[in-house]
């Protein structure tokens, strides 16, 4: 099998390992493909694909999209490392405002699945990274929100204590003021 596919704390969320092929020129690697990811649940279609390319100290996030454009994610890293976490927005979870984190780099060349209703943000850890991720729906701007990366709430243990920020992200609300906007009509 091309995937070997993690099961992670939070149910929903996926660590997929992919079988990567060596040899002297080089590596190959499937990233995606439907029949084997289907087989393990997520089957949602891919309808859109970010790459970002950030230095080291800039943090993304958290974001996510309010219903009914919630955005479930797959993302990698093609050069550099980032600690890649997780935020669950399901009201009905035994996990709501739970995190998880994995650290994604180009070395180990892991993926992270991440379906609709979470929270994702990032911090780049190595001199700059390359984040492709690939999403269920497409980016809608009425739709688009956030969480503050430092919430109190959260508690989210980032590896650097004062990261760079967009002007948009450094305004972002806290957990509390967002959560009537949290997801409910998702399906556990």
């Amino acid at each position: 099998m091309p995937f070997s596919f993690k099961k992670l704390t939070i149910p929903g969320l996926v660590l997929i390992e992919p079988e990567v092929l060596m040899d002297g020129r080089g590596f190959f690697m499937e990233v995606y493909k439907a029949s084997v990811y289907e087989k393990f649940g997520i089957d949602k279609p891919f309808v859109q694909v970010n790459q970002s390319y950030s230095k080291k100290g800039i943090l993304r996030g958290l974001h996510f999209q309010k219903e009914p454009k919630p955005q479930g994610k797959l993302v990698s890293v093609v050069h550099g490392e980032i600690f890649d976490v997780a935020v669950d927005m399901r009201r009905r979870s035994d996990f709501y405002g739970k995190w998880h984190s994995e650290i994604l780099s180009s070395e180990n060349k892991n993926l992270f699945y991440i379906p609709e209703g979470f929270a994702h943000g990032f911090v780049v850890l190595s001199d700059f990274a390359e984040v492709v991720y690939y999403c269920t729906e497409e980016y809608s701007p009425e739709h688009d929100a956030g969480i503050i990366w430092n919430d109190k709430q959260l508690s989210i243990d980032w590896p650097i204590k004062s990261p760079l920020l967009s002007e948009k992200d450094a305004r972002l609300p806290a957990f509390e003021k967002i959560q009537a906007i949290a997801y409910r009509k998702i399906k556990l």
